[in-house]
């Protein structure tokens, strides 16, 4: 006998159903079984049933109970009647798959086949090639909803009818689907499913034995069968009692649809039209067609009450759905329903988490595990969940953090991709295969964990790999061959084969311009304490070639599979404590391809192929931990919680896509009980509606994060919305729908009366947003003491002079400031971006002042791989070149004879000593030049070397030539002579003074504003327009208000006036008249070098 028990909550089900098992079955060994939609409600059920059975009442034992799927359940009543079993029936799904893409293959060139052969690229257009795979596991998806949903249009399609099983014939587009599938029969030499399906149903009523099950059993939770469904278990109740536990919201709308007459097309359903409630016609198609499909004789139908709701808002509504009742102004908004607008996912799980924490404040009882949030699309929403509430021990023992970080939350559903990292790598070796592979996706590869623990890699390791990268001009390709791909085969600079060419002689030779082996040049960057990271990194790139080598190509299904096993062998290694995630991959490429034949498919049909097996599918483990659980809409469907929340309902993925498929059969004239992915997400809405016991949460995103603009929430949200509106009144509507702002920190967030958020660091920003903001103070309050008076180095006082704020840092504290991080270049050039032609323009100025012969300089340019390919290099080395000829034709007289190096020993007065080198000596020229504008940083570097030889004991009327390039384009080159004073010695112990107090303190000093301060003084202007010219050229673009080193020392917004508010100090006033400080060290450091500085036109 088939009885059909419904009650408006699953709570109520599981209670009746207990009463139903705690009745021993006649054979006290038979195992109970209990159908299940989702693996969720399983681990709820069970809990729940542990309550009631057991050996004395509510001892906490559920045992001896299967809880098979629906569609389990049915295709084992199936294969009994039928002999068929999963291992030998040629139409099991796994294996129906590849013999319908050989029939494909073969059916391509047949004029009934032109429209599957056009989409397939056929007619050669070469992107449609990847499609094969993808599209018969999309036609063997048809088939297979065909055959359960609607087999009288098979049943038809057998016997050459090409109808819709509804009594049409089928659309003229569709005929090819019929031939394909009776080819497909053929092939495979046996009856389908759908044909089956009555004699199966018929042998089952007249031989119950067949199937070895107890003499009851129950499908708990359904709101959809299939046809298919409906008839076996039809069958099987002519002999056993079949239970089917079935939500329903409304007994009234039950009631109602007693008297509705039956039909069989959607089209024609009027149901709808006669439910009171809106959300019941809106949301409750799936249960309407179920009740439509189960009516019938020898149904018996039984209600079971489950009284009425609490005398809240989410109760009334509750109850309105119960009786069909339309709503009216009956409530007050009382906090049980509330529908939050966010800007954006982000901003959503914040809120979510400040709302749960009041929650749980508010109401002690209140746990975790009465929590539960069901959200479409988990996969965007998993990492915010995770970064909002702190996932691990360590944030929850942290008490100092925000107070969500302590919640329990397990997140479920996730794809296997994102739960195991082994197969993240197979995922990413099959997107890299037929790709440009990229210097940034070769890296990340290297940073995967698995990969990581396979080649040794650490942090550090992989912060040198990617200096090594840049340096070495690694772009994307891994070699010459797979470069071929794309048309550039005969380019192999920028590729990885190049790159770690140039790596690995670095380790063994020194760059030198016209020096290289082939085409290698060998990379300066390689220290000898990194040889044993250069071999692990050769090993990884080599390593990965072979890897990538083996996915090319059409082969076999099994030979993709060893390939991509091989791949993983190479290239990943586990902890033993992961070993599962290694077992996990294998036996996913096994199963993957466990009934593929040997036709050769594509990398893309892999890809498809790999991307359906790795998606997100639900696990018994990860619900009811005892966790706050986060999961798909799917898995927890109707599944009473005492909070249930329902995150990311925005109008662009909820309901599922709108979009038609324009190939399926049932979607052209759907018939009821037919499967319609967008009704099934509302009635997924409505469960939740009706599964929430005291407090119902709904998110979305009301407002653009970027630009502020309203946004509306899915259609169905907006249905609720506009019922709850109506049951509380405009005015009530306030206290349903929040409307939050976008920052965490705003100071809406923490009113008085109720407070949102229990963010400390928000609230410290919300209070600090109410008043002016304060100057950051400085990184020292007081100086320090003063710095040991030991011999200086003179490449740390050139430093000093150069950079006083750096020097600071890095001399006396040890701080280094890190550079701005850049994205490494995954891209060839096709033209030098400014730092690159100012690099290029420097090694060669350097060369060819050198002696290196022009040509020697531009083959080992080609080799450096920082060129664009082809005449565009040519053109960058052109452009650059006729700059440079001009700097090397006004430089050449100064460079005569081979370059001296003077050691420098300068006794400085007081018991301390200046030592170093000074090279580039002609003669008595300390000659320096530069590629870039002549600048105030180059001038400074030659007067301290000019005061360093001077100062030493070697004789001579020195000079220190500079040149450059000018500041416009009409002084192509420039130059600064500075004549060596005779008192060379006091000027060195000056500038030591004035390191000895930029050590002691940082000293209000910018380079380039102090060499434009002390110019205007020194060419007579006043101490107003000196400011004013300094004020400029330090706020100006690229001036020093964007340096790393002062905003760090003087906070952001640094400005220079902060640097002339301290005044002048009497024993730094060599020129006097200056109230600033700022312009007292500027002439202190600058008016020597002015007085015997010339600058001008070679």
């Amino acid at each position: 006998m088939l009885t059909l028990h419904r009650a408006e909550r699953a709570d109520t089900l599981a209670a009746a159903l207990a009463e139903v098992l705690v009745v021993p079955l006649p054979d006290p060994f038979a195992r109970e079984i209990v159908a299940v939609p989702a693996k969720g409600v399983e681990r709820w059920l069970t809990q729940r049933l542990s309550t009631v059975l057991g050996g004395t009442c509510g001892d906490g034992v559920a045992a001896n109970i299967d809880h098979p799927s629906p569609a389990r359940l049915v295709d084992e009543a199936l294969a009994a009647a039928t002999g068929r079993t999963a291992a030998d029936d040629p139409w099991h799904p796994d294996r129906m798959l590849w013999t319908l893409l050989d029939v494909v293959d073969d059916c391509l060139d047949e004029p009934w086949c032109t429209v599957l052969a056009r989409h397939l690229g056929r007619d050669g257009v070469d992107h449609r090639t990847g499609r094969r795979y993808a599209t018969a596991a999309h036609l063997a998806g048809l088939f297979r909803s065909y055959a359960t949903q609607r087999p009288e249009m098979l049943v038809d399609w057998a016997a050459g009818r090409d109808t819709d099983g509804t009594g049409h014939g089928l659309a003229e587009h569709l005929l090819w689907q019929a031939q394909l599938w009776r080819r497909l029969r053929a092939r495979l030499g046996d009856d389908s499913p759908a044909e089956r399906l009555t004699a199966a149903c018929t042998r089952l009523r007249a031989e119950p034995e067949l199937v070895d099950w107890p003499a009851r059993l129950s499908l708990f939770g359904l709101t959809r069968l299939t046809a298919a469904q409906c008839a076996v278990l039809s069958a099987v109740a002519a002999n056993r009692d079949v239970h089917l536990w079935i939500p329903h919201p409304s007994p009234a709308m039950w009631e109602g649809q007693a008297t509705a007459a039956p039909v069989r097309r959607r089209a024609d359903d009027r149901s709808a039209l006669a439910v009171q409630h809106p959300l019941l016609a809106s949301l409750a198609r799936d249960v309407r067609e179920l009740r439509a499909h189960l009516a019938g004789p020898g149904v018996a139908d039984v209600h079971h009450p489950g009284g009425t709701g609490p005398d809240t808002l989410l109760g009334r509504l509750q109850d309105d759905l119960r009786a069909d009742r339309p709503p009216a102004p009956s409530a007050a908004a009382d906090g049980t329903i509330r529908i939050h607008a966010c800007h954006g996912p982000a901003r959503q799980v914040e809120v979510l988490r400040e709302c749960l924490l009041h929650l749980f404040a508010d109401d002690p009882s209140l746990e975790p595990r009465d929590v539960l949030v069901m959200c479409p699309d988990v996969e965007t929403y998993a990492p915010l969940v995770q970064a909002a509430f702190g996932q691990g021990a360590a944030a929850r023992l942290d008490t100092s953090g925000h107070p969500g970080h302590r919640l329990r939350v397990r997140l479920a559903d996730r794809g296997l991709r994102r739960t195991n990292p082994v197969l993240a790598v197979v995922a990413t070796l099959v997107g890299l295969a037929d790709a440009r592979v990229t210097a940034s996706e070769v890296l990340d590869l290297a940073g995967a964990a698995p990969v990581r623990r396979r080649f040794g890699f650490v942090d550090d390791d992989l912060e040198r790999l990617q200096e090594w990268t840049a340096a070495a001009g690694a772009r994307w390709g891994i070699g010459r061959g797979q470069r071929n791909t794309f048309g550039l085969g005969d380019f192999p600079q920028n590729t990885f084969g190049t790159a770690l060419d140039r790596i690995l002689l670095g380790a063994a030779a020194d760059e030198s311009q016209s020096e290289w082996l082939g085409l290698t040049l060998p990379l300066d960057d390689v220290e000898s304490n990194d040889i044993d990271l250069t071999g692990r990194f050769a090993e990884y790139i080599d390593r990965l070639t072979v890897a990538l080598h083996g996915l090319r190509g059409p082969q076999p299904a099994a030979q993709w599979a060893d390939a991509l096993t091989r791949a993983l062998d190479l290239l990943t290694d586990v902890d033993p404590a992961d070993a599962w995630q290694l077992t996990q991959a294998h036996r996913e490429l096994a199963a993957a391809v466990e009934h593929a034949g040997p036709a050769p498919l594509r990398l893309a049909d892999v890809r498809a192929m790999l991307t359906a097996r790795l998606a997100a599918r639900p696990t018994r483990a990860n619900f009811r931990t005892g966790e706050l659980t986060v999961c798909t809409m799917v898995p927890m469907r109707s599944v009473p919680h005492r909070v249930v929340v329902l995150l990311g309902l925005d109008d662009d993925n909820f309901p599922r896509s709108a979009h038609i498929d324009g190939d399926d059969v049932l979607a052209v004239n759907p018939c009821l009980g037919e499967r319609d992915p967008r009704s099934e997400d509302r009635q997924l809405l409505l469960d939740a509606v009706m599964s929430a016991g005291e407090t119902l949460l709904l998110f979305y995103t009301g407002a653009d994060p970027v630009t502020g603009a309203r946004r509306p929430p899915a259609i169905p949200l907006s249905e609720l919305r506009d019922v709850v509106e109506a049951m509380v009144g405009p005015d009530g509507m306030a206290d349903v729908l929040t409307r939050h702002p976008l920052q965490p920190f705003d100071p809406r967030n923490f009113r008085p009366d109720r407070p949102l958020s229990f963010d400390r660091a928000a609230l410290a920003g919300a209070r600090a947003a109410q008043h002016p903001a304060k100057q950051r103070p400085g990184l020292l309050q007081r100086p320090l003491a003063p710095a040991a008076r030991t011999d200086v180095d003179l490449a740390d006082l050139v430093a000093f002079v150069t950079h006083p704020t750096q020097a600071f840092l890095r001399q006396r504290l040890g701080v280094r400031v890190p550079d701005r991080d850049e994205d490494i270049a995954d891209a060839l050039d096709v033209g030098l971006d400014p730092l690159a032609r100012w690099d290029l323009g420097d090694r060669m100025l350097e060369a060819l002042l050198a002696g290196t012969d022009p040509a020697d300089f531009r083959a080992a340019e080609w080799r450096r791989g920082t060129l664009p390919p082809y005449r565009l290099g040519e053109l960058a080395l052109d452009d650059v070149a006729a700059t440079v000829d001009t700097l090397v034709a006004v430089c050449r007289p100064i460079y005569t004879g081979p370059a001296d190096t003077v050691d420098v020993n300068v006794d400085l007065g007081d018991g301390r000593r200046l030592t170093g080198t000074v090279g580039g000596v002609h003669g008595a020229v300390v000659a320096r030049s530069t590629f870039s504008r002549l600048a105030p940083k180059h001038r400074l570097i030659a007067w301290v070397h000019l005061l360093a030889v001077a100062a030493s004991d070697r004789p001579g009327q020195w000079q220190a030539i500079t040149t450059g390039r000018g500041r416009f384009r009409s002084t192509p080159a420039w130059r600064s002579t500075i004549n060596a004073p005779a008192d060379a010695v006091e000027q060195l112990a000056r500038l030591v003074d004035l390191r000895d107090r930029g050590l002691h303190e940082p000293l209000p000093i910018a380079t380039v504003a102090a060499a434009e301060y002390a110019e205007r003084r020194h060419r007579g202007d006043s101490v107003e327009m000196g400011l004013d010219a300094a004020a400029q050229e330090f706020g100006s673009t690229y001036g020093e208000r964007t340096d790393r080193h002062l905003t760090y020392l003087h906070g952001p917004g640094v400005a220079l006036r902060d640097l002339t508010a301290v005044a002048a100090r009497d024993d730094e006033q060599t020129w006097h008249g200056e109230p600033t400080r700022f312009g007292a060290l500027a002439r202190r450091l600058w008016e020597p070098l002015l007085s015997n500085e010339i600058q001008g036109r070679p």
